[in-house]
Order: C-alpha cells, then structure tokens, then sequence
C-alpha cells in the first residue's frame, strides 16, 4: 500500500478562464494569460507555506496543467513535490489526447510522478462512446506503465437524463444511484483493459460503497492501486463528510482536492479582497483542514 498523499489540485484550464476569469469563446490576450498564469503559481503558494508551516512534503502533491502552470509544475519538480499533470484535453465530454500524438513527448519533458486523466463514464452512455474512450485510456496506461509511470485516473459518473428522472434530484443520484453505477463503470473500465495504478474518486455517502470500491479496484492481483477522494467544488460539510466515509478504508489513501480549497483566495485576491498573502494563508489552511479531517484530527 502507497502512503497518504494529499494532492491540491489546479489543473482546470477551461472552466477556470471562464468562471473565475470571464474569459469564453476566445483566448486569452497577454495581460490575461499573465493573471492567468499568476493565479496558478498563488494557490502553489499556498502548498508551498503548508509545508513551511510544518506540513511533511512526503504526503503532499500538486496537479496542475502546463498550459497556465509549466513554470509551476518545473518548481514543484525542483524542489521534490509530488507532481501530477492532466493529459486530457480540457472541456470535452469524450476523453482525448491534449497534445495528441505528442502526448508522450509532454509527459516525458515535465517527468510527473503522476499522469492524470479526467474521465466521463456512465455505464448507461452510448456503447460506441464508451468503447472508444477505453481504446484511447488503454494506449495511455499501456504507454505510462512500458514507461514505468504511474496512472491518475480521475472518473466522473454524470447522470444520464433518464437516471436523474427516475431518482428525482442530483442529490438522490449522488446518494443513492452514484455509488453503484460508479461500480458498473470501473468494472467496464477494467475490461477494457485500462490499469489505472490511483482512482480519483467522487466523494460517497456511505462508507460501505468506499469498502465495495476499495475491494474492485484492488480485485484480480492489483494490491498496490489506490483511491484518492475528490471534492468536485463541493461545500466543507460535503467534502468534509465524504473524506471520512474513505478515512481508513483500506486501499484509499488521501484525498485530490481542487476548488473547494483555493477559490476563495484566488477570487478574494483578483478581486481585491484580499491581500496575496491573506490568500496564500487562506489556501495553506483549507489544504490543512481537509487533511486533518481524513486523518481524523
């Protein structure tokens, strides 16, 4: 079993142009992508003052994406952070290549310890989506692993419409539905012959579905894969709830947690708010908070 790693994650690039920063349907000019490109180094800061302030850099990890975050990702990589950086291309409801062919060309310029994926899987989506999607996450992990790198496999199961009609609301789908389906589509994911070496999960209810997930992703010889909880934007009390449903169980080991975390300070400082050390403090905390949370402190 891998050790606890706790990854602040900052790799969104579409959404986060486009609700943090306004920016939609163009690219950005200069100036932007400067702010851009500033803000990603501000919530590094934040893990950076976590580790200042006693925190063991052993457990810690950042993803972030090379579009806004090289510069970023060249640090961490320096200073022997835990690096994972995304390989898919921002935005898209079907996993592909961001860089295309050339994605072992990128992957091997940064060297992360971890390559991660996004993925959107219901086992009810359209056969054809869900086949090409697994040929495509298959080429990745057969690459990384020929490469001897490790796999971060970051799975959201959406609901289809006819899901969402028959459990009434998204928090009965999240409740109720999620867990199972969550179940159906890993073992789908698996057949497909995709390995992932660490799922990146959705947060889950009920401690017994972490145990059922715990026992599926490590079935058939795979001891050494792990589960990491994701926190999807989600309020403290939800993330907070879902991080100690997976504390303990064994085959999860820590938490990659983004927004939740750092938007605050990364809104309070671009809108004047707060100071940039006011937000680096604000980021460092949450970071800390949700640790202590899944270590039960």
């Amino acid at each position: 079993m891998r050790d606890e790693l706790f990854i602040l994650a900052f790799d969104h690039r579409g959404s986060f142009k486009s609700k943090m920063f306004g920016i939609s349907g163009r690219e950005a000019s200069a100036e932007e992508q400067a702010a851009l490109s500033d803000a990603k180094r501000l919530v590094y800061e934040g893990a950076l003052k976590a580790v200042d302030d006693g925190l063991s850099p052993d457990i810690v990890g950042v993803l972030v994406d090379e579009e806004m975050g090289a510069d970023v990702a060249r640090d961490a990589k320096q200073r022997g952070i835990k690096l994972a950086m995304p390989v898919e291309s921002s935005g898209q409801p079907l996993f592909d290549f961001e860089y295309g062919d050339e994605f072992g060309d990128h992957i091997e310029r940064f060297d992360p310890e971890f390559s991660k994926v996004l993925v959107r899987w219901n086992p009810d989506d359209a056969p054809e989506d869900n086949r090409v999607q697994g040929e495509r996450l298959k080429r990745l992990g057969d690459w990384l692993h020929d490469k001897g790198r490790t796999y971060l496999f970051e799975l959201l199961v959406p609901p289809t419409a006819q899901q969402l009609a028959l459990v009434g609301s998204a928090a009965d789908y999240d409740s109720e539905a999620r867990p199972y389906l969550t179940l159906q589509a890993i073992r789908q994911i698996l057949e497909a012959g995709v390995e992932p070496d660490i799922w990146k999960i959705e947060g889950l209810d009920r401690r017994r579905n972490c145990e059922l997930l715990s026992d599926l992703i490590k079935s058939g010889g795979r001891d050494d894969v792990i589960a990491v909880v994701l926190g999807r934007g989600a309020d403290d009390a939800k993330v907070d709830h879902w991080l100690r449903m997976g504390s303990g169980v064994p085959g999860y080991a820590g938490f990659a947690i983004g927004r939740s975390i750092w938007w605050a300070g990364v809104e309070g400082y671009k809108d004047g708010t707060m100071s940039r050390a006011e937000a680096v403090e604000s980021i460092s905390s949450n970071y800390r908070r949700f640790i202590d949370v899944y270590q039960g402190r």
